[in-house]
């Protein structure tokens, strides 16, 4: 299963956004979830480099299905954009794939 921790602080604004696991979905190489999954995160964090100008530290350990991106100050509202559209898709791919391969787990950092 993969889990989607998205981390706010106290004021809703976004801090961090960490993705752990394999969504056991499918065999590797044809796993649907995992790669949507894959898809929205790496896809919005590289929107937010490029096209928004957003700095931020990411980790990644990719055998692990592991990325982490903590973000460093105040963000644009093309920003919070990105990241509540990363996140719709996230809830849409948990609904219609079930809670068994996808989490998204909000808390207060």
């Amino acid at each position: 299963m993969t889990t989607i921790i998205i981390g706010k602080d106290r004021n809703g604004a976004y801090k961090e956004i960490t993705c752990l696991g394999h969504t056991g979905y499918a065999a590797s190489g044809k796993d649907i979830v995992c790669a949507s999954v894959s898809v929205l995160v790496i896809n919005t964090i590289n929107a937010l480099e490029e096209l928004a100008g957003e700095h931020f530290i990411t980790t990644v350990r990719e055998e692990e299905g592991y990325i982490q991106c903590k973000f460093d100050g105040p963000m644009q509202e093309k920003s919070v954009f990105l990241l509540d559209a990363m996140v719709y898709g996230l809830k849409n791919i948990r609904k219609e794939y079930g809670k068994k391969y996808l989490q998204v787990q909000f808390k207060e950092v």
